[in-house]
C-alpha cells in the first residue's frame, strides 16, 4: 500500500502568534559599525582598482605616442621627407587622436565614478557620526555627500578654486595632449593639401582649439550631471 500523502500544516487561525514572524532585535552599534566599515574598505579597494587601471590606460597610451614618434624619425632617416613620410605621419596622427580620445573618455567616465565613490565615503562617514555624536570634529574629510562635501573630501578641506582643480586634473592633462595632436593633424592634412604656411597654421591652431573646446564641453556634460550617489540622503556638511 502506498504511503498516503502528508496534510499540509493548518494555517494559523486570526490571533495566534504564529499569524506573523517574529521581528528580528536591532542590531547592536557594534555591528553596525562592522558593516560600515566593510562597505568603506569596499569602497576604498573599488577605488584604488579604478586608479590603477586608469593610470595603467594612461602609461600606455603616452608610451604608443612616445613610440610613434619614434616610428616616424626612422621612416624620415629611411625615406627622407617624401610622400611615404608625409602619409605616415598623418596616419600615425589619426591613431594617436583616436587612442588619445578614447583614453579621455575612459579617464573622465572613471572621474565621475570616483566622485560617487568618494560620495559614498562620505555619507559612510556621516553614519559614522549617528553612531558616535561628535567623532565627525576629528575628520579631515567631510561627513557630506553632496558636491559641496565631496569637494570638501577632494581637497582634504584645504580652500582651492575649483577652476584649479579642474585644469591640474589628468583629465585636462589628456585634454591638453590630444587638442596638440588634433591641431598637428590639422596642420599636416592642410600641409600635404598644399595650402600656404599661414593657412597650415590657421587650420592646424582651428582644429586644436576646436577639439579643446568639444572636449572641455563634453566632460562639462558628464561632470554636470553628477549630483549625490542614488539613495541620497541629505546631510549637512560640517562647518568649522
Amino acid at each position: 500500500m502506498s504511503a498516503e500523502p502528508h496534510a499540509a500544516p493548518p494555517l494559523p487561525a486570526a490571533g495566534d502568534e504564529r499569524a506573523a514572524p517574529p521581528q528580528a532585535p536591532g542590531a547592536s552599534p557594534a555591528v553596525l559599525a562592522t558593516i560600515l566599515a566593510t562597505e568603506h574598505w569596499s569602497l576604498l579597494g573599488t577605488r584604488g582598482m579604478l586608479w590603477n587601471e586608469l593610470m595603467s590606460r594612461i602609461s600606455i597610451h603616452l608610451t604608443v605616442s612616445s613610440a610613434s614618434l619614434v616610428v616616424l624619425a626612422l621612416v624620415a632617416q629611411a625615406t627622407g621627407f617624401g610622400a611615404g613620410f608625409w602619409v605616415m605621419a598623418i596616419g600615425l596622427a589619426s591613431m594617436l587622436l583616436v587612442l588619445g580620445s578614447l583614453t579621455l573618455l575612459r579617464v573622465s567616465i572613471g572621474s565621475q565614478e570616483d566622485h560617487l565613490l568618494i560620495a559614498g565615503m562620505n555619507r559612510l562617514r556621516g553614519a559614522y557620526r549617528d553612531l558616535a555624536p561628535g567623532i565627525d570634529a576629528s575628520f579631515i574629510t567631510s561627513t557630506s555627500d553632496d558636491a559641496e562635501g565631496t569637494f570638501v573630501t577632494y581637497t582634504l578641506g584645504a580652500r582651492r578654486p575649483v577652476l584649479l582643480h579642474a585644469v591640474s586634473s589628468t583629465g585636462f592633462f589628456l585634454t591638453c595632449f590630444n587638442s596638440m595632436v588634433a591641431g598637428v593633424l590639422g596642420a599636416l592634412i592642410a600641409f600635404v593639401s598644399g595650402g600656404s604656411a599661414l593657412l597650415v597654421a590657421l587650420v592646424g591652431t582651428a582644429a586644436g582649439v576646436a577639439y579643446l573646446a568639444a572636449s572641455t564641453l563634453t566632460a562639462g556634460r558628464i561632470f554636470g550631471r553628477l549630483g549625490a550617489p542614488p539613495g541620497h540622503v541629505a546631510t549637512e556638511t560640517r562647518k568649522d
